[in-house]
């Protein structure tokens, strides 16, 4: 492939290091009959190496710049297919299965600048995948294996741990990439979960509390949870926390997955027993 050089507004890192390409594959552990889904293939070194592992691969490329090389490549397999298309824009499900039945992998070296947002569309899209090997920045690998009452600690942590199994499986220093990014970046697995891991009613909900939960980290989750239309008489929301016999001049970060399961299934039956319209 010709010199490409990675654009900073597509925040391109490309990766160079060989020991961590190969690392990356042996954690994806893809199988002779399993499906890959590659995000930001970029020249294709991890590409190459996947699509002699597994049955199919699909690569989505969002730099026109380097789709025509990369189907000349890479895309010449037959296993492989190139697609030029922003991830976060692309109809997965009607991407994928035409292509292969079955639940996908993904492989992905995210750009740190949208990395959160291609998380919570795999989160939407769940039941395509059995398992995610996500490249991001140290940092959202922190935030996303943080415990409660730490700094860390977020939305993107309640929304992943509710729906998959999260764990390190190593870190990688910036010399690995080129140009050299000025920041650690973390590889995770992330495996997806047959059902929720707790029962939180209407998932909608929680994502509305969740979300408005942490709008504002320094206020408690009485003046958060106001901000939301089906709270915000002081009357429901006070029933709201007696029920769910949570504090309300707790801040959202205390608050452990379970009890944001309990916070919700709370106010959905509140609402459903009369006190209110949804």
């Amino acid at each position: 492939m010709g010199i490409i050089r990675a654009k900073k507004a597509l925040g391109q890192n490309f990766l160079v290091d060989g020991n961590v390409i190969d690392n990356i594959i042996k954690a994806a552990q893809a199988g002779a009959e399993e499906n890959v889904l590659e995000v930001g293939p970029g020249r294709g070194a991890l590409t190459s190496l996947l699509s002699e592992k597994a049955a199919q691969v699909v690569a989505v490329e969002w730099d026109r710049d380097l789709v025509p090389l990369l189907k000349e490549g890479v895309g010449s397999r037959a296993n492989v297919e190139v697609v030029h298309g922003d991830i976060l824009r692309v109809d997965l499900p009607g991407l994928l299965l035409p292509v292969r039945q079955g639940r996908w992998k993904v492989v992905a070296n995210l750009p740190y600048n949208i990395s959160s947002q291609v998380l919570f569309k795999f989160i939407e899209n769940r039941p395509l995948f059995s398992e995610l090997i996500l490249m991001l920045q140290k940092e959202v690998g922190e935030r996303l294996l943080a415990p409660p009452s730490t700094k860390e600690y977020g939305v993107l942590t309640v929304l992943c741990r509710l729906v998959f199994d999260i764990e390190k499986v190593f870190l990688v220093k910036p010399s690995s990439f080129r140009p050299i990014p000025k920041v650690d970046s973390i590889v995770l697995r992330f495996r997806v979960l047959p059902t929720n891991r707790l029962d939180v009613g209407d998932e909608k909900l929680f994502r509305i509390i969740v979300k408005a939960s942490f709008s504002q980290r320094r206020k408690t989750l009485w003046n958060c949870l106001k901000s939301i239309d089906l709270l915000s008489e002081p009357n429901t929301l006070e029933q709201v926390f007696e029920k769910s016999g949570i504090d309300k001049a707790r801040r959202g970060e205390t608050l452990s997955l379970q009890e944001f399961a309990d916070l919700t299934r709370t106010v959905a039956a509140l609402f459903d027993a009369g006190a209110g319209t949804r």
